[in-house]
């Protein structure tokens, strides 16, 4: 079995999800991986007129009916309803996403996070649930509108990692990831400065005699010793968060791997960097 067979592709029929569909057919054809786009009706969507003049039970199946009519002719030249399965759903949009991804075992979801000032600060309500509850590696960028993935022969990749017990695994997908994608790879990690206001420093010298950096350095080597793996590293000193972007932006790469915390709730992944390192990056992320 592959890493990623069964790629999830939520719409809403928005200029967000088309501009994502280009996205969606690279990872399908990097990977061969089999596209599924899913549309979820939200209750909420109903107006009181509505239910006012038919039972609950007959304006949700019409909203259904229409979901379902809807969907069947979204971006059928890009994704033909004979090889791409169609799903629509009722209920809260990022937990039937989650649960049709977990229940139908999907290998990654590919999802815009809506652009706009506003809606970007705070990533997008679906997209943070999203991420927040799927099990399954979730790939979002804020610029599908706006810039289109660079050519399939372009395949320069980042994977951000920090020195828990949890970058194993991340790297471990990256290796696997870019061996099937035949992408190169460029590690990436972020040192904490002691002085917040001080700028972000890429390798220069006065810091290749820093401790942390030194021991970064040695247990980033060690961690690809025991996983095989042997890729470039780039180490940044800063905040965490700017440091790591600050490095992206050095690279012309067409995605930028971080992991995300693997416990859900508010007492996992709310607290890590995802969802800051989604809404700022120059590309997109593929959270782990």
């Amino acid at each position: 079995m592959g890493l990623i067979e069964n790629v999830l592709f939520p719409v809403d029929f928005s200029p967000s999800s088309i501009g994502m569909a280009a996205y969606v057919k690279r990872a399908a054809a990097m990977f061969g991986a089999q596209v599924s786009l899913v549309h979820v009706v939200n209750p909420i969507s109903y107006n009181g007129l509505e239910l006012y003049a038919r039972s609950l039970y007959e304006v949700a199946d019409e909203h259904l009916s229409i979901g379902r009519e809807r969907l069947d002719s979204f971006l059928t030249a890009e994704f033909p309803v004979s090889e791409c399965p169609r799903i629509v759903a009722a209920g809260d949009a990022a937990t039937e996403i989650a649960r049709v991804a977990r229940e139908s075992k999907f290998d990654l979801i590919v999802m815009p996070t809506h652009a706009g000032y506003f809606r970007r600060m705070l990533l997008g309500s679906t997209t943070a649930k999203v991420l927040d509850s799927a099990a399954c590696p979730v790939l979002t960028s804020r610029h599908a509108e706006t810039i289109a993935p660079h050519p399939i022969e372009h395949r320069e990749w980042l994977c951000a990692i920090g020195l828990s017990a949890d970058s194993a695994r991340v790297l471990r997908f990256a290796r696997e990831a870019t061996a099937i994608a035949h992408a190169r790879l460029t590690i990436l990690h972020a040192v904490q400065s002691a002085d917040k206001s001080l700028p972000v420093q890429l390798d220069l010298e006065e810091q290749l005699q820093s401790t942390e950096r030194r021991a970064a350095a040695e247990r980033i080597a060690e961690l690809e010793r025991k996983i095989g793996l042997e890729a470039p590293v780039r180490i940044a000193v800063g905040s965490i968060k700017d440091a790591l972007l600050q490095a992206a932006r050095q690279s012309d790469a067409d995605v930028l791997m971080i992991g995300r915390n693997p416990h859900p709730g508010a007492a996992g992944r709310l607290r890590d960097l995802t969802y800051a390192v989604v809404r700022d990056s120059p590309f997109p992320v593929l959270s782990i």
